[in-house]
C-alpha cells in the first residue's frame, strides 16, 4: 500500500479518536526522543573527529594543531559550495524567524545539515559550540513531523520548542534548565497546555540520553562547598563583572562580523578567520574547541590542567601569571567564538558563554583570595557561568536552574540569583537584545512574552493588501476620470501613478463629488488639480505591522498605499487590518 495512503488512513483516524490536544502530547514524546538522538549523533561524531585529530597531534609536533582549525572550515566551505549551495544560517536567529513570519515551517535539509557542518568546525577545533546545531536539527526534526501530520501553527511552533527543550536536556541532562530555556528564549506562553508537552520532550530527550551515553555527563563534579553569608558581597562584585562581560562579549560579537564584511568572498573569510584562530590557539590553547574539558579541570581546581601547554609554562607557579592567561581566555574566547562564526563556521554561542563565565568567575575568586579572603573557587566559577548565561543570553531562569542541575543541588540559589540577577540588570540596561534577536527586533519580526506584538509579527502585510483600485494618470482630465475611474470601480479612493507606476498622489471620490456632474470642467480640469497626499504611505519593504498599525492611528485614515520598491502596489483599509488583527488574536490564544 503506498505510503501516502497509509498516512492518510491514519490521519483519518486520528481525527476521529485523538484529539489535537492529546496528538501533541504524543508528537511532543517523539521529538524529545528525536531532539535528544539528534543531539547524541552530533556530540558522538564531534567526539570521534576529536578523537581522531587527537591520535594525529600525538605523533606530530603539537604546536601544529593550530592548523586545524582551518582545516575544519575549509570542509565546511566545501560542504556549503557543493551540497547546500547557499550560507548555514545561525540556528536560534534563524528558528526565531521561522517562528514568527513563516508559520513555524522549516527545510527538511535543516535535519542533516548542522549534524554534518557543526563537528566539522568544533572536532577541528572551532571555538563554537554544539548545542545551537543540535536545537536547529531537531526544531527542524519537529517542523517537518508536524506539517507531516497536518498539526496547526500553534502546535508546530510548540513542538520547535520541544525540540529546543529536548536538546538541552540531551547534552546537559538537565530537564527543568530546557524546559525553562524553550519558555525564556522561544517566548512560550507558561500555561499547562504548553508546559506538559515540554516536559514530555525534556523527559523523553533526557532518557534518550541517558539509553545511548549512559551515566556519562559533561560535567562530572557535585558542589560541596555551602554559600557564605560573608561572601555576599564578593557575589555582588562578580554580578557586575558578568554584567559587563555580556556587554562586551555581545558589542564584539557585532564588531567582529562587522569588520568581516570588507572581505568581499567566503574564502577571503576563511583564510583571514583560520589564520587569526590559530595565532590565538597557539598562545591560549583553551580556545580550541568547545571547552568542558577546560571547565571541568576549573571546577576541579586544577588551573594547570586547564591551561594546558602554553608558551608561558615556565611562569605558571606564579598565580598573577595564571590570574593573566584567565583573563586572556575571557578576553579572547569572544573574538576566537566570533572569528570561527566569520569565517564560516557552524555552531553555537551557549557553550562558549559558560566558557568565558568560567574564567571569569574563577578569575574573581583568585583575585579575591589573594587579597586576603576566603572564598570557593569552585562556585564562582559556577556562577560566573550563570551570570554570563543571564546576561548573554537574556536568560536568567535558564542560567539558574542549569547550574543547579550542574552542581548538584540548589545549594548555591541565593549567590546565584545575587548575580545572576545583577548581569541581567546590568546587559538589558545596556544593550536591549541579544546576539539572537538583534536583527529580528530591529525588524519587528521577533515574537515575545507580549501577546500583542506577538500577534502583530505574526501578522503577514502581504495577506491583507488590497489591489482592486483602479489607478489614474495625473494628465488625465475629469471626463476620464469619471468614464476610466468611477464608473468602473466600486472603491472610493483612485490612486494617481506616473509612468514608472510610482504613486504621485490620491483622489477620493468625495473630493470630485461636488462637480463630476458639471460638464463645462470634464476637458479643463485635469487629475493632477484633483489629487491630493496620502495621510501616510506604508513601505512594505521597511514597515512592521506595529508601525502600519501607529500609522493608521496617528492619520485616522482608513485606507492607506502601500508601496514597494517606489512602487505602488495597493492599499490596505483599516477595517481589513482590524479583522485580521482579531483573527490571529484569536489564533493566537486559542486553547487546544
Amino acid at each position: 500500500m503506498p505510503k501516502q495512503t497509509l498516512l492518510k488512513r491514519f490521519l483519518i483516524w486520528k481525527y476521529k479518536h485523538i484529539s489535537e490536544k492529546n496528538f501533541t502530547f504524543i508528537l511532543s514524546g517523539l521529538v524529545g526522543f528525536l531532539a535528544g538522538l539528534a543531539a547524541v549523533t552530533l556530540r558522538n561524531i564531534t567526539f570521534y573527529i576529536e578523537s581522531l585529530l587527537e591520535l594525529l597531534r600525538s605523533l606530530t609536533t603539537n604546536q601544529w594543531y593550530f592548523i586545524l582549525p582551518t582545516i575544519g572550515l575549509l570542509l565546511v566551505y566545501w560542504l556549503v559550495k557543493y551540497v547546500t549551495k547557499k550560507p548555514i544560517s545561525h540556528a536560534i536567529p534563524s528558528i526565531l524567524y521561522k517562528l514568527s513570519k513563516r508559520s513555524g515551517i522549516i527545510e527538511r535539509t535543516k535535519i542533516y545539515i548542522p549534524l554534518i557542518a557543526a563537528p566539522l568546525t568544533v572536532g577541528f577545533g572551532g571555538s563554537v559550540g554544539l548545542l545551537g546545531p543540535a536545537i536547529a536539527s531537531g526544531s527542524a526534526i519537529s517542523s517537518n513531523l508536524g506539517r507531516l501530520f497536518h498539526v496547526n501553527q500553534k502546535a508546530r511552533s510548540l513542538l520547535i520548542g520541544c525540540a529546543a527543550a529536548g536538546a538541552i536536556s540531551s547534552i546537559f541532562k538537565s530537564p527543568i534548565a530546557a524546559i525553562i530555556f524553550a519558555i525564556e528564549v522561544f517566548s512560550l506562553d507558561l500555561t499547562f497546555v504548553s508546559l506538559l508537552p515540554l516536559l514530555i520532550a525534556s523527559v523523553s530527550s533526557v532518557l534518550t540520553s541517558y539509553f545511548f551515553l549512559g551515566d556519562d555527563l559533561l560535567f562530572n563534579f557535585k558542589s560541596s562547598d555551602k554559600f557564605q553569608i560573608n561572601d555576599t558581597l564578593f557575589y555582588v562584585v562578580l554580578g557586575i563583572g558578568t554584567g559587563i562581560a555580556s556587554i562586551y562579549f555581545t558589542k564584539m560579537y557585532f564588531f567582529i562580523l562587522k569588520q568581516f564584511e570588507i572581505f568581499r568572498t567566503s574564502f577571503q573569510k576563511l583564510l583571514v578567520g583560520g589564520l587569526a584562530i590559530g595565532i590565538m590557539l597557539y598562545f591560549i590553547p583553551p580556545l580550541y574547541g568547545e571547552g568542558f574539558s577546560f571547565i571541568n579541570n576549573l571546577l576541579a581546581e586544577n588551573h594547570l590542567k586547564a591551561l594546558g601547554t602554553t608558551p608561558f609554562d615556565a611562569y605558571t607557579d606564579q598565580i598573577w601569571i595564571v590570574i593573566a592567561l584567565l583573563i586572556g581566555i575571557t578576553v579572547f574566547k569572544a573574538i576566537a567564538m566570533t572569528t570561527t562564526f566569520a569565517a564560516g563556521g557552524v555552531g553555537g554561542i551557549f557553550i562558549p558563554t559558560m566558557v568565558m563565565g568560567s574564567a571569569l568567575g574563577n578569575v574573581v575568586a583568585k583575585i579575591i583570595n589573594q587579597l586576603g579572603f576566603n572564598v570557593s573557587e569552585t562556585n564562582f566559577t559556577l556562577i560566573g557561568m550563570a551570570g554570563l548565561i543571564a546576561g548573554v543570553l537574556h536568560a536568567p531562569l535558564t542560567a539558574m536552574f542549569l547550574i543547579a542541575e550542574i552542581s548538584g543541588g540548589y545549594e548555591l540559589f541565593i549567590p546565584l540569583m545575587i548575580s545572576v540577577g545583577i548581569s541581567f540588570a546590568i546587559k538589558k540596561n545596556a544593550i536591549d537584545f541579544t546576539i539572537y534577536t538583534k536583527e529580528l527586533a530591529q525588524k519587528g519580526q521577533l515574537l515575545t512574552h507580549d501577546k500583542d506584538q506577538s500577534v502583530l509579527t505574526l501578522m503577514n502585510l502581504e495577506n491583507i493588501i488590497e489591489t482592486n483600485f483602479v489607478t489614474l494618470k495625473s494628465e488625465m482630465t475629469l471626463g476620464e476620470l469619471l468614464h476610466k475611474g468611477v464608473s468602473k470601480s466600486t472603491r472610493n479612493i483612485f490612486p494617481v501613478i506616473n509612468n514608472e507606476n510610482a504613486l504621485v498622489g490620491i483622489i477620493m471620490l468625495d473630493n470630485v463629488r461636488n462637480i463630476m456632474f458639471d460638464q463645462n470642467l470634464y476637458n479643463t480640469t485635469l487629475v493632477s488639480d484633483l489629487m491630493q497626499n496620502p495621510l501616510e504611505i506604508i513601505n512594505f519593504e521597511k514597515d512592521d505591522m506595529k508601525l502600519v498599525m501607529d500609522k493608521f492611528q496617528n492619520s485616522s485614515a482608513w485606507n492607506l498605499p502601500v508601496i514597494k520598491n517606489n512602487i505602488y502596489i495597493g492599499f490596505v483599509s483599516k477595517s481589513k487590518l482590524l479583522t485580521a488583527y482579531r483573527r490571529q488574536l484569536i489564533n493566537f490564544t486559542k486553547q487546544k
